[in-house]
Order: C-alpha cells, then sequence, then structure tokens
C-alpha cells in the first residue's frame, strides 16, 4: 500500500489513522474541514485538501486521478452528541457516503474502506424485534446501517472494493465527544462517583493506537466485501470493563452500579467475535483496557492543568 486518501482526516479515528499510515511510508492525501487540520502531524508525505462532506463532488473535482490504493472514509457529521438523533441529517450522512464512494472510484481508488459501527447489529435486532422501543441513538446506527447496505450494491456495480471496518467502541487520547469511556474519566478526576446500569450487557472497548493500526491493515489485507469487527477481542459485559478502569484509575472510588435504567439491545458475545479480522488481515488488539485508561486518564489530568 503506497498511497491513499482519508477521508475525516482531522477527527479522532481519522486522525491517528493518518498519523499510523503515515509512520509506515504510505503517501497520504487527508481530507479535512478548511483551517482544521490541527490534530495532522507535518510530513513529505502528506497533502492536505480542504473537504466539505455536504458537497463531496465539489470538493474532490480538483484532486488528480491517480493510482491510489485505497479510500479511506471516516468522514461523518454528528456521530456524536445529540446529532446522532437527527434523522435527516443521519440519512443524508448515508447518502454522502455513497457519493465519495463514487468519487473514490472516479479518482482511480482500488479498494474503499468504510468506518462501521457494532451498532448496526444492534440497531437491526431493535428495528426487527417486536414490542422494542428504540431509543434515539439507533438512529446513529440506522444512518450506518444504510451507508453500508447502499454501498455494498454501488460498489458491486461500480467495480470497487467495498471493506467495512465495524468499529467496537473506539477511546483514547485525543478524544473529547461525551461518549461514554471520557464521560466516566472525567468524573473520577473530579472525585465524582460515576452512576451506571447493572452492566449485565455485553460490550467491547478498543484503545485509539489499535484502531488506527487495524484500519491499515484492513486497507492492506482486507478481502472485497467483507466486514470486520474491530475490538479487542476480549469482549464481556459492562461492568467487568468499568471494574478494570476503577482498578486503574480510582481504586478508592465507588463505582455504582444498577441505579440507571437499561434500554437498549444486549448483543450476544459472538457479534463482538474478532477471529475472522484476525485470520485475514493478522490484526490482534495490543492494548488493554486498563492500559488505555490509564493513557486517557493522564491525558485528561493533563488537560485539567492547563
Amino acid at each position: 500500500m503506497k498511497k491513499v486518501i482519508v477521508s475525516g482526516a482531522n477527527g479522532f479515528v481519522g486522525s491517528h489513522t493518518v498519523k499510523y499510515l503515515l509512520d509506515q511510508g504510505v503517501e497520504v492525501v487527508a481530507l479535512c474541514h478548511a483551517g482544521h487540520c490541527d490534530h495532522l502531524p507535518q510530513a513529505a508525505n502528506l497533502t492536505v485538501v480542504p473537504f466539505d462532506l455536504h458537497d463531496v463532488k465539489q470538493s474532490l473535482a480538483d484532486i488528480s486521478v491517480s493510482d491510489y490504493d485505497v479510500f479511506y472514509h471516516f468522514a461523518w457529521d454528528g456521530s456524536a452528541g445529540t446529532k446522532r438523533a437527527d434523522t435527516k441529517l443521519q440519512l443524508a450522512n448515508a447518502q454522502w457516503t455513497v457519493e465519495t464512494l463514487i468519487e473514490a472510484k472516479r479518482l482511480g481508488c482500488k479498494k474503499f474502506v468504510g468506518a462501521g459501527s457494532i451498532m448496526e447489529h444492534e440497531t437491526m435486532i431493535a428495528a426487527y424485534t417486536n414490542g422494542n422501543r428504540p431509543g434515539l441513538g439507533y438512529i446513529y446506527g440506522a444512518g450506518k446501517t444504510a451507508a453500508h447496505m447502499l454501498c455494498m450494491s454501488k460498489a458491486n456495480e461500480l467495480g470497487i472494493d467495498l471493506v467495512w471496518g465495524e468499529i467496537t467502541n473506539a477511546y483514547g487520547v485525543g478524544e473529547l465527544s461525551p461518549r461514554m469511556v471520557n464521560t466516566t474519566l472525567r468524573k473520577c478526576l473530579k472525585g465524582k462517583k460515576p452512576q451506571f446500569t447493572a452492566g449485565t450487557q455485553n460490550y467491547d472497548f478498543i484503545y485509539i493506537d489499535d484502531v488506527a493500526r487495524a484500519f491499515y491493515l484492513l486497507g492492506q489485507k482486507g478481502k472485497a466485501f467483507h466486514e470486520y469487527v474491530i475490538g479487542s477481542g476480549q469482549a464481556k459485559p459492562l461492568k467487568e470493563f468499568l471494574l478494570e478502569m476503577k482498578e486503574a484509575v480510582a481504586p478508592d472510588l465507588d463505582f455504582i452500579f444498577g441505579d440507571v435504567p437499561f434500554t437498549g439491545i444486549n448483543l450476544p458475545l459472538e457479534t463482538f467475535a474478532t477471529e475472522q479480522t484476525f485470520l485475514d488481515t493478522g490484526f490482534k488488539a495490543q492494548v488493554s483496557f486498563g492500559q488505555g485508561t490509564q493513557k486517557t486518564y493522564a491525558w485528561l489530568a493533563s488537560l485539567e492543568e492547563e
């Protein structure tokens, strides 16, 4: 793998993946919002191009057609916060993903690697379980599911290899979103007792450095029209992860379980299986949850000091 294009290059997953690609000597064309490339390093093999997800074709009009190995698509408007529940936006994200796929083929990319989510599986179960009342978070999951399904058919028509990486729960240094790991660690920093559900639902987490390496390997070795779970390979009930976090960063702080109702879907452990990812790409996570939360906690603490 010598030359790639990366959309959403300044985002949490995108920027870490770009850095890893650069370290491997890959030439990267990084697409990010004009004036928002502060998470990207200076590198001779990096070219930054302004990109507007709302106008994909025009944004990519000036990029020269070339022999690109992979187009990594991380750009997604509303991956955290209240925008996850915006139906119009999440549907638009699916359409923008298809438009990006079409442009990737036009630019000469051999492979299109999409950033999906384990929530795709959760969303399908939530939608097709009679009597279930899915929460607003599944709107984001529906957008990812739609993007995946639409791209499968369109990629087949266009003749471009599609590889879909399904991230379980990425976390780590550089993330500022109000997702669970971040929110819990911030409470620990302030000495506040975090409250959770009973924590019996199955979960998995993966540190951002491992996520970046996984996407590199998907681009290099992932098989066409395959989906790959990007996780630690150690899925288990959420409570076990949280107790591992407590031991790592706040052993004297009480973690309270059972005070928050759980209204989601409990996925079976086999949904998180990473055996196929390992068999096809050789990827195996290297950072344990305890190690990852320690790194993230130290980074958040440094931000507080600043």
